[in-house]
């Protein structure tokens, strides 16, 4: 599977880079939904939220840690931020990689979406 974000990882297509470890990378989203709007993924290809197995909760856990630490880093923790993961075309999915959205900087608007 090649998708955009591989492309990202590999340094093929440029991005602004927020954060890297050995398992997960932060980058600027190009399309900001927010003042703040990271996209945290990690570096194992992995479709859909679908296809996560209990060999990922490690670096389902890192995710997690990494979004609290650049949180923290631009200046948002105090305030406030949402994590958002978007499985498949109904829910958002565009890019067929898991990612998390770290959204903030702002008062964000409450509720999830949808019908109510």
């Amino acid at each position: 599977m090649s998708t955009i974000f591989s492309q990202i990882r590999d340094r093929k297509i440029p991005a602004t880079f927020v954060y890297e470890d050995d398992a997960i990378f932060a980058i600027k989203d190009i399309m900001p939904q927010a003042k703040e709007h990271i996209l945290i993924i990690p570096k194992k290809e992995i479709a859909t939220m679908n296809d996560i197995t209990d060999d990922d909760t490690l670096l389902l856990g890192k995710m997690m840690i990494a979004a609290s630490k650049i949180a923290g880093d631009i200046g948002i923790a105090e305030s406030g931020y949402r994590l958002v993961m978007n499985c498949n075309e109904n829910a958002g999915q565009t890019v067929f990689q898991i990612h998390m959205h770290l959204l903030g900087g702002e008062i964000l608007q409450s509720g999830f979406g949808g019908k109510q």
